[in-house]
């Protein structure tokens, strides 16, 4: 029997899209009360990129998890890979949009500090969505049934029988 690895994965992608929405949230709001304007747009789309994984992550979990019948359906398995390639290219962007942004500037304290921590966090998240977008798309060519279940075709099919 095959481990599922994904479900730890997804915890991950879970606690670094948290921290990184309370990392980039504290500049935003530093940004908006210290310069009296809003925040950088750069800021913002993380902030966007982490609320979009938590909403990404619900349907990637709940959907296969609670509707099984439904998600191993073709064209709620392509939308499901797509919602995750999303997520991976939403990270991609904005981890590298603001890694610019701060790049041209002069930065120092602990709210650049922050800044700086999310931008890394951020290009770690960009990884662990990468990974499990590849494998998506890798399962959904090949015919399984999603990311991690496998696509069952080296296990038997067990019958059980009464009385036997």
């Amino acid at each position: 029997m095959a481990v599922n690895w994904v479900l730890p994965v997804r915890g991950v992608q879970a606690v670094l899209s948290i921290v990184v929405l309370g990392l980039m949230s504290y500049v935003a709001s530093w940004w908006s009360s210290h310069w009296r304007q809003m925040s950088p747009h750069e800021v913002n789309f993380i902030v966007f990129s982490s609320v979009w994984s938590i909403l990404s992550l619900g349907a990637l979990l709940v959907l296969p998890w609670k509707l099984p019948r439904v998600a191993e359906s073709g064209l709620v398995r392509v939308l499901l890979v797509g919602v995750e390639g999303l997520a991976t290219l939403f990270w991609l962007s904005s981890f590298i949009a603001l890694a610019v942004f701060l790049s041209d500037r002069i930065c120092f304290g602990t709210v650049c500090s922050v800044a700086k921590a999310g931008t890394a966090l951020s290009a770690f998240e960009f990884v662990v969505w990468a990974v499990t977008a590849v494998v998506a798309v890798l399962n959904l060519v090949r015919g399984g049934r999603g990311v991690g279940s496998g696509s069952g075709k080296g296990e038997p099919k067990v019958e059980m029988h009464q009385g036997v």
